[in-house]
Parts: structure tokens; sequence; C-alpha cells
């Protein structure tokens, strides 16, 4: 029979992202080994390094629950557990093979297809923003809330290099600004933070992605769906999102959602 302890699971998930941390910044700016698992898909050896360090900290502590990780092969026996942990051991790879202080540690746990609790830490500038399930979001002890912007115009938003290369958004919402960030959940933790108003992306994303973060984003009183506006449900059999729209007012997630729309039926 399974005790179930939030309060636990979120000291636990804190020891071992301070671990894993610790180790992803033992390799970082060190120029070790990378390669491509993937079309565009970059893993270095402190992805798997880190990756190892969460599963055994989590799984032996809590061997009932499943696990789902972006640098393991997924079973989808955790489907079946009440409980279960969706990891990304170095989001922003790219970012980290590269010296670039923009990836994080995310670890969330989910039930029921929501998460319960979110951590996610951006070892190299020391951020360690957490959230639990009603209990708000958090910045190395500082409560969060998101920006209460309601316009486009001098919105401050998101993008990733590839998008903005791909979609080039500046020229879909002029009225914004737009500032890249290599880590998805480093990014959905800064508008967590109110430190910008939102985030769009036609890119597929992944429940390693956005667990922890969207957590975050909720607990700081904002929104998160996909590109068409529909809830993110997790720990289903295939953990892949199409698209994001996140802004820190319904206001302006309704005003990125239309400029998604215009952006997806464009050639």
């Amino acid at each position: 029979m399974i005790v179930l302890d939030l309060e636990a699971d979120l000291d636990l998930a804190r020891e071992a992202a301070v671990a894993a941390g610790e180790l992803a910044l033992s390799h970082f700016g060190t120029g070790r080994r990378s390669w491509y698992k993937g079309p565009g898909q970059v893993v270095t050896e402190a992805d798997l390094a880190v990756d190892a360090l969460l599963h055994d900290m989590l799984r032996d502590a809590r061997p009932d629950y499943g696990w789902l990780s972006e640098e393991r092969v997924d079973d989808r026996s955790r489907t079946r557990c009440p409980r279960a942990w969706v990891v990304d051991p170095i989001d922003g790879t790219r970012a980290f093979a590269e010296g670039v202080p923009q990836f994080a540690i995310s670890i969330a746990l989910v039930e029921r297809g929501e998460p319960l609790l979110g951590v996610v830490l951006n070892p190299a500038t020391a951020e360690h923003f957490e959230a639990c399930h009603g209990g708000g979001a958090w910045l190395n002890g500082q409560r969060l809330n998101v920006s209460s912007r309601t316009d486009l115009v001098g919105a401050t938003l998101l993008s990733s290099r590839t998008e903005m290369k791909r979609r080039h958004w500046p020229s879909m919402i002029p009225e914004a600004s737009f500032t890249t960030v290599g880590s998805l959940a480093y990014k959905l933790a800064l508008i967590a933070d109110g430190r910008f108003d939102g985030l769009v992306s036609l890119r597929a994303s992944h429940d390693w992605d956005i667990a922890a973060a969207q957590l975050l984003v909720s607990e700081a009183g904002g929104r998160l769906t996909d590109a068409a506006g529909r809830a993110i449900v997790l720990n289903q059999e295939t953990p892949r999102h199409a698209g994001l729209a996140v802004a820190g007012t319904g206001r302006l997630h309704d005003a990125l959602l239309a400029r998604l729309e215009t952006a997806a039926a464009a050639p």
C-alpha cells in the first residue's frame, strides 16, 4: 500500500534536484563529449549521468511511482501507476553543451494527468523554482506572481533560437519584443516569475519539458495551454503536445492563441 505524503515527496524532489545540479555543474563548461541522438537533438555525458542519479534517488525512495524521463526508454508502465515522476535531467542541453547558463533540472510528480509538485533548478544561476499544488510558486523562498499585462502591445515574449528562425515571430507579433532562452522549463519559470509576459510556440513539447514548470505557471496565476488552447494533460500514452501558448493573464493568452492560429495557417 502506498502512503501519500506530498510534503515528503517535495523534500525528496528538492534533495534530488540539488544533487543533480551539483553533478551537472561538474560537467558544465568542461567540453566533455556530446553527440546527436536524433535530428537536432543533442545529448551529453552529463544528461545521462544526471538522469541516472535522479532515477536512483527518486525511484529507490518511491519504487511504486512510475517514471518518465527524456533519456530513458518509455515502457508506459507509468500510466498504470497512481503517481509518476516526470523528469528532464538537463532541459536546454544545447545551451548546456555551449556553456550558456540557460539550462535546468526539471522534476515533477504527476497524478491523474496533473502535476502535484514541480521543481525547476538552474544550478548555473542558483535559481531554485518550486511549486506544490495549492501552495503557490516560489523562487529561492520568495513567492512568485506572473505579469499582469493584458495586451500584446509592449509585451515581452520568449522563444527559442530555432523557432525564431523558422517562424520569425517578430514579423507575426510586431507589437511585442522577443528574447531567446535555451531551456523550455527555464523559460516557463521566468514567466511564472513575471520577468516575461508570455511565450508562443508551434514546436512539439513533451511532458518532461513542461510538467514541473506548468505547475509553476499555474500556481503563480498564469495560464498555459497547447497551441489550440487545450489544457495540457500529462502522463498519457503519448506524452507529446502540439505547441504552447503561455501568458500571465487570460486576455493576453487569448491574444497569443489568435496569433498562433494565424502563424499555423501561414505557408
